[in-house]
């Protein structure tokens, strides 16, 4: 029984997958959940429109910016540009001060700001006007409170694009975005681990078949059976959600197509790497659902992440996609606005694909 056990160690030692699984998932997972997970909002990049420009306006505006919750974006001139600002997507939240900010505090006592927040996501929205408000609170007691007199300061809140805040907005994209990739991609990433178990690759390496063909012949009824499930999720999201389509739908389902494709092509790549079905799976499953859920900003803030992680996140298909969506159906935007996150899916499509048929000559070999 002790020679048994021991050589049971040892094998587990020798076994480079295993030891994988058994300290590096469990590593990896607490570290992206003990940094990804966290409520809080820190550096939200925000813009400014002071019609004031005076000296308490100035000194308000320094103390919202000063503190760890937000970063200034940009000084806006005109009220014109806030729209164009919230569908470039660099910003969270707008804060008016009107004309006449001090006079109006010492002939009236009473003055207002305007705080307008990017409600597609309803949660964030909520945190950033709820952090602004305690810092404008603060603000009036440490510079106002000692006079004495009655003196007010009433942020009037305005939420775009959500204005009811309804939390299924913000899901409805995670979840599309979620489902298609980790289903195209799982779908995909048994299909030649499947062919090698069963016995048929040799079939296909004694095909006039090239590399290339193989793989797109893989990948195409994938592509046509993952579109109708967008189509499905779509409509769902429309006539049970509510969800608004403020955009182009040939645009949306176009960004939807080139998703899939790009999903389709990572599973492709894990097939060609995997030995059998089950590490497939197993790699699809770690390497796609902890971190697309958790690194994609569907559930929790990007901005609150450790520097490192936000790297990960830029390198996150999902996170690209959900923020089309979002454009897309939340704020209406065309092309214009969502063409970096187009060429970034694009560009991974095309990566993938390479490396895919690369592995798969490699295996022919």
């Amino acid at each position: 029984m002790k020679g048994f056990i021991i050589k049971e160690f040892y094998h587990i030692f020798r076994d480079v997958r295993t030891m994988v699984i058994l300290f590096g998932m469990p590593v990896v997972q607490v570290l992206i959940f003990g940094f990804a997970i966290s409520t809080e909002i820190k550096d939200a990049e925000i813009a400014i429109l002071d019609y004031s420009k005076d000296q308490l306006s100035l000194e308000l505006s320094n103390k919202i910016i000063s503190s760890e919750y937000f970063l200034l974006n940009e000084n806006l001139t005109d009220e014109s540009q806030i729209e164009t600002a919230f569908k470039a997507g660099h910003i969270k939240e707008v804060i008016i001060i009107g004309d006449n900010f001090s006079k109006r505090l010492e002939k009236e006592n009473d003055a207002s700001i305007h705080i307008i927040a990017d409600a597609s996501d309803p949660n964030t929205a909520n945190l950033l006007t709820n952090y602004t408000t305690g810092i404008i609170q603060n603000f009036m007691i440490e510079k106002l409170g000692t006079a004495g007199l009655p003196i007010r300061i009433n942020p009037e809140y305005k939420m775009l694009f959500n204005p009811e805040l309804k939390s299924v907005f913000m899901f409805v994209p995670g979840v599309i975005t979620i489902l298609l990739m980790l289903v195209s991609a799982m779908m995909t990433s048994i299909s030649i681990a499947r062919e090698k178990e069963l016995g048929t690759m040799e079939v296909l390496l004694v095909s006039p078949l090239k590399p290339f063909q193989i793989v797109v012949g893989k990948v195409i009824p994938y592509v046509v059976l993952s579109f109708i499930n967008a189509i499905t999720i779509l409509l769902m999201a429309f006539f049970v959600f509510g969800m608004p389509f403020q955009g182009s739908l040939v645009l949306l389902l176009a960004e939807t197509m080139l998703f899939i494709v790009m999903a389709l092509s990572l599973g492709i790549l894990i097939s060609t790497v995997a030995k059998n079905q089950q590490i497939a799976m197993m790699m699809s499953m770690f390497a796609l659902m902890l971190p697309a859920i958790l690194l994609s900003g569907f559930i929790y803030p990007i901005e609150n992440m450790p520097m490192v992680l936000q790297w990960l996140c830029n390198i996150m298909p999902t996170k690209w996609f959900i923020i089309i969506v979002k454009d897309i159906m939340l704020k209406g935007v065309g092309m214009a606005y969502i063409w970096e996150e187009t060429l970034i899916i694009a560009g991974m499509t095309i990566l993938f694909i390479g490396l895919s048929v690369r592995k798969f000559k490699i295996r022919l070999e």
